[in-house]
């Protein structure tokens, strides 16, 4: 490739009115905007070659990221535009993905916001879809938890598969003690029990559920591989959920497959929010075709929220994530809904403002 520079850096604040529907909302985020600073890197190439990135947020901080963007000249070079290649561990690997997909699961159908008539509807819905897991946000008030994962598992059966997520909602002896009065629903991990930094506290937690069958999955809040490598060394979760946009850069996320790998434990990414999806799709294939080989206990989130505003959005079949056909990171997004959803001056949120006034 030619040598070029990059001759201008634009940041966007772009955010989505989720709120609105309870889209997203959680223990600790009741009502979120699901938003991303957004990073156009363009060069002085003939071919004019551009590069695009994104950090996600729910609507507060994203200015943060604005500004840090801004101040960097190079922009966040860790989520550009790339393409990675894969040097697989398997010719069958690759056949295998091309034509079947890597399983996901689903969190769109039980947002602690949504009525019981939602959850129901949409449960039912994605049964027919073919979606086979699902994942249920608990947390705020144990009683409702009990009633909502009651509700939820006898939607889906005895054989398909549950997950809960308290984001971060408990302390140790909280978590422990909430969980344990939901094994009866007989769900495959609790997700964030409690603080993201406290290792301990999850070995603590791992440890008094492993006889429950219950494991602990978390990693979409922590910020660097060091922090993995506790977790694994300190076997306090047994689920590594990576996050595209959350450590500082690809090789980053790679480097975290790897010590998974190393300590057996299944990589299952968090995704969802704006765009994650479509990066990290990227990154499951990797871990499939050139670490893993496995797909035992292993899965990737997907969130049906915002993907049509992706100019190569997410493909998802039989409940699969299938390989995208496009060049390069999947995180460009449609210039219209750039401009319709900049934070405030977006068409989007000018009428929402207008409504607020009326």
């Amino acid at each position: 490739m030619l040598e070029s520079k990059i001759t201008h850096l634009t940041v966007c604040d772009v955010r989505f009115p989720t709120s609105l529907e309870q889209h997203g909302s959680d223990a600790m985020h009741t009502d979120p905007d699901y938003s991303v600073a957004y990073v156009v890197l363009e060069t002085d190439s003939d071919a004019a070659l551009k590069g695009y990135g994104l950090t996600f947020t729910v609507g507060r901080g994203t200015e943060i990221g604005w500004t840090r963007k801004r101040s960097n000249s190079a922009g966040d070079s860790s989520h550009s535009e790339c393409c990675l290649g894969f040097m697989g561990a398997g010719g069958g690997q690759e056949e295998q993905m091309l034509k079947e997909g890597y399983p996901a699961y689903t969190t769109s159908c039980a947002w602690l916001g949504y009525t019981d008539q939602q959850l129901t509807q949409l449960c039912s819905e994605a049964l027919a879809q073919g979606w086979t897991k699902f994942k249920v946000k608990v947390g705020a008030d144990l009683q409702d938890d009990i009633r909502r994962c009651s509700l939820i598992r006898k939607l889906i059966g005895p054989n398909n598969t549950l997950m809960i997520d308290a984001n971060q909602r408990w302390d140790v002896n909280e978590a422990i003690t909430w969980v344990t009065k939901l094994a009866e629903f007989h769900p495959l991990w609790i997700e964030e029990p409690t603080c993201p930094d406290d290792v301990l506290g999850h070995a603590s937690i791992s440890k008094a559920l492993a006889p429950l069958g219950i494991g602990v999955a978390t990693g979409e809040q922590c910020h660097n591989r060091v922090m993995f490598k506790q977790f694994l060394q300190a076997s306090a979760l047994q689920f590594v959920q990576i996050d595209s946009c959350r450590v500082g850069s690809v090789n980053e996320n790679l480097a975290i497959i790897l010590m998974a790998a190393k300590f057996n434990v299944p990589v299952c990414p968090h995704a969802g929010g704006v765009g994650l999806c479509e990066l990290v799709q990227h990154l499951i294939l990797f871990d499939y075709v050139s670490v893993s080989a496995s797909l035992n206990n292993r899965m990737c989130e997907y969130v049906d929220h915002l993907h049509e505003h992706f100019k190569s959005p997410t493909i998802i079949r039989n409940a699969h994530y299938i390989p995208p056909k496009d060049p390069g990171y999947s995180c460009e997004m449609l210039e219209e809904s750039v401009q319709k959803h900049q934070y405030p001056q977006g068409e989007v949120w000018r009428a929402i403002e207008q409504q607020g006034k009326q």
